[in-house]
């Protein structure tokens, strides 16, 4: 059991299992940041059901090709594929965020470059997060025109509320060394040796009894206080499509296609 899946459309993501029973999905829009669209979601969505569910899958392991893991949503992408994201049409990425945060395998996020929006909250759902140490973290969105709606939950997992509330009001990017002190990152290696760090790390995750690890998963799910629901993603997902669609949002994304600052955001004075 070895080689890439390359079975229809891939959806700019490459699947493929080796001969240990790694699963490894690498996102491969690498000329858009990796920024993900509708055809990316719903390739994720269904790899991470057959890792799920094949029982000789033993672990998942998500990357990315090019400069960056991932940048976030293509927010200046095709308007129609927003509103079928917010009509209940496709696949949404706290849907693949919930998947992942439920699948019974080892996880495992290999994470580069900017991780940032959405794929950090993807990234954040990982059992375990490698970051190489030129990887920077952000959560862009308050910048934007609009709140991150139904990733609160898992970004406040991963930072805790009060770095969380920071990094949503300031908009900072942190670098893998102060991801590290925060806990979003469980490990950094270096750029150049990722492959090696990995392969080191699945060393370790594949010790673990598939069926104990399984039932350690399902427990921390159960009792490690609140978990994320379909009922709470979706009241937050109506919150985000409001804000998406505002008129706030509407001027964040031409600024940002514009490359200039938004309107709410005065232009700073000059320095003597």
């Amino acid at each position: 059991m070895s080689g890439r899946d390359d079975e229809g459309d891939s959806g700019h993501v490459l699947f493929g299992v080796d001969s240990r029973g790694v699963a490894t999905l690498t996102l491969d829009r690498p000329d858009k940041g990796n920024a993900y669209d509708g055809a990316m979601l719903a390739r994720l969505a269904a790899c991470t059901a057959r890792v799920s569910t094949d029982p000789d899958i033993r672990a998942l392991v998500l990357r990315g090709n090019g400069r960056h893991f991932g940048v976030g949503g293509d927010v200046l992408g095709d308007p129609a594929a927003h509103a079928g994201r917010f009509d209940g049409d496709g696949v949404l990425m706290p849907t693949v965020c919930l998947a992942v945060d439920a699948c019974p395998k080892p996880t495992v996020a290999l994470v580069h470059g900017a991780c940032m929006g959405g794929a950090f909250a993807l990234a954040a759902c990982f059992d375990v997060l490698l970051a190489a140490d030129d990887t920077f973290f952000g959560v862009p969105e308050l910048r934007l025109g609009f709140a991150v709606g139904p990733y609160v939950p898992f970004f406040e997992r991963a930072l805790g509320p009060r770095a969380l509330r920071r990094l949503l009001i300031t908009g900072e990017r942190i670098g893998a060394e102060e991801a590290l002190r925060l806990g979003v990152a469980h490990r950094l290696c270096p750029a150049a040796a990722r492959g090696e760090s990995l392969d080191a790390l699945l060393e370790e995750v594949l010790l673990s009894a598939p069926q104990a690890t399984a039932q350690a998963k399902q427990d921390l799910r159960t009792l490690s206080g609140a978990v994320p629901t379909p009922e709470l993603m979706d009241s937050l997902r109506e919150n985000f499509r409001r804000g998406f669609e505002s008129a706030e949002g509407v001027e964040g994304r031409a600024a940002f296609r514009d490359k200039r600052r938004p309107a709410w955001a005065p232009a700073l004075p000059k320095a003597p």
